[in-house]
């Protein structure tokens, strides 16, 4: 390649739900800052996006998944698949957002250099390299591999004479109408297609190793449908979300003082919702305490009314082998099968697998540590988005967004060109997730590190980060801001 690389003053990873609402918050930041958005994929929408399977939804209510900024207007709370991709790439498209988004780019690195005060990321284009500066670097991939699912070794899937298919890849074809299909896995994937595909005649056993916890939301959220009729439509948003962040809050703190309580709540629910008789202990009574893991909702029961009807069935065990015609269980009991699905997890990946590195140097993230749960100890001018392990993705999306902003505002009006958190050697460590799902405990070692105290702690609650992010000070003593190190080197904000 030759010339010199296209320089924008943010440059945005992704074309998902965080992604896009970057790109909002920046553009209406500052009309004047130029800015890009890398999108390895040939369409916006990130998971909503790549995710086919039947019956694909949300696992939190839409009045906190969708933007604090554009109002979810949809008739269901637990919205679809393809309602949330609608309202990503409208979202995208009135805003203007989309026509600065460059698709099939995959960006594998990203350099730092402090002599020019901007990152080098280069990114795979159709086989081509591509090269673009940024003054700063926005990740919004999301957490997890797109191009590979996880699924076990399970022994003998070699012999199973029918398709297996990993819901990360579902085949558009495949028909279920008639056939025995058994569902690997207990959480939200699983429990979301096999109601899914007793709706498209199968019969559908889920086959867990050990219970998720399971409760019923209605679909529609009936306060929210009320205050419709009365509210203009960003009044009755602003209320409905901001029930749901309290409501969802309130019964996150209560699992985690009271498990007990909880525990015996949702079985006592769950007690309504299945046959009388039906041996919830054993299929709906996890080892581990309520959002120890994230808790599964099902809409308006499908999936409790799919068991009172005998078109789903729940069964506990392990796998000893695959076998020609379905699975050999641990029990000694067989599953016939004409279609096994391995609703088995993801492949946990940070910040999109990219090479990090600062001044020749590769960022190690292990090495590194978490600062306000957005920004990592001494890389310049970068920032990410994970969502919370207890509550929308969105939630903690916009307030990282709305941060980076202040940020860049801060730095703006200072005259400031790189702001850096920086770790104080005194600070203890900690695993950066403390959540226990498969896919987390698999990357724990590969993931940065968070820290005994603030800045450093991670807190999955919004209500502690609401004030903090949207509101509070961006100086710190673990905030190092510098001027620029070539004196004509400015940043091209208004």
């Amino acid at each position: 390649m030759s010339g010199t690389p296209e320089h924008v003053d943010v440059l945005i990873v992704g074309a998902g739900l965080s992604g896009v609402g970057a790109a909002y918050h920046v553009q209406r930041a500052f009309p004047g800052r130029t800015y890009a958005i890398l999108e390895m994929r040939e369409a916006i929408g990130g998971t909503w996006d790549l995710f086919r399977y039947p019956g694909i939804r949300s696992d939190s209510d839409m009045f906190t998944l969708g933007y604090r900024f554009r109002p979810w207007l949809g008739d269901k709370a637990i919205a679809d698949g393809g309602s949330i991709l609608e309202y990503v790439r409208d979202t995208a498209a009135e805003g203007g957002i989309d026509k600065h988004i460059r698709y099939r780019h995959r960006v594998v690195r990203a350099d730092w250099s402090s002599i020019d005060d901007r990152w080098t990321v280069t990114a795979d284009h159709d086989g081509e390299s591509v090269t673009m500066t940024a003054n700063f670097l926005f990740s919004c991939s999301g957490y997890y591999r797109y191009d590979e699912g996880y699924t076990p070794d399970f022994a003998g899937m070699q012999r199973f004479r029918g398709p297996v298919v990993h819901p990360q890849h579902w085949p558009q074809q495949l028909e279920v109408a008639g056939k025995r299909v058994v569902i690997i896995g207990s959480g939200a994937t699983a429990v979301t297609l096999g109601p899914a595909l007793t709706e498209q005649g199968a019969q559908v056993i889920m086959l867990q190793r050990s219970p998720s916890y399971i409760i019923s939301m209605p679909a529609r959220d009936a306060i929210a449908d009320r205050l419709r009729r009365i509210l203009p439509a960003r009044a009755a948003y602003g209320l409905a979300r901001a029930k749901n962040v309290g409501f969802s809050t309130a019964m996150y703190q209560i699992s985690q003082r009271y498990p007990k309580r909880m525990r015996a709540w949702i079985h006592g629910l769950q007690e309504r919702w299945l046959p009388a008789g039906y041996d919830i202990d054993t299929h709906f009574n996890p080892p581990y305490n309520p959002w120890d893991q994230r808790l599964c909702l099902v809409p308006d029961g499908d999936l409790f009314r799919a068991i009172r009807h005998d078109k789903l069935e729940m069964v506990t065990d392990r796998i000893e082998t695959f076998t020609e015609t379905g699975l050999h269980l641990e029990s000694g009991r067989d599953l016939e099968a004409d279609i096994i699905i391995t609703a088995t997890g993801l492949n946990l990946v940070a910040f999109g697998d990219i090479a990090l590195t600062v001044d020749g140097e590769p960022v190690e993230l292990p090495n590194t540590m978490a600062y306000k749960a957005m920004m990592l100890s001494d890389v310049p001018n970068f920032a990410f988005i994970i969502g919370y392990t207890n509550a929308s993705w969105t939630l903690k999306a916009d307030l990282v967004c709305e941060y980076v902003v202040r940020l860049l505002r801060y730095m703006d009006s200072h005259g400031y060109a790189k702001a850096t958190p920086v770790r104080d050697p005194s600070v203890g460590t900690a695993p950066f997730l403390d959540f226990e799902p498969g896919y987390v405990l698999r990357a724990l070692d590969r993931l940065p590190k968070q820290g005994d105290r603030a800045p450093w702690k991670l807190h999955m609650n919004y209500l502690r980060d609401l004030p903090k992010l949207r509101y509070g000070t961006v100086t710190d003593p673990a905030m190092r801001f510098e001027r620029a190190s070539k004196p004509d080197r400015v940043s091209s904000a208004p």
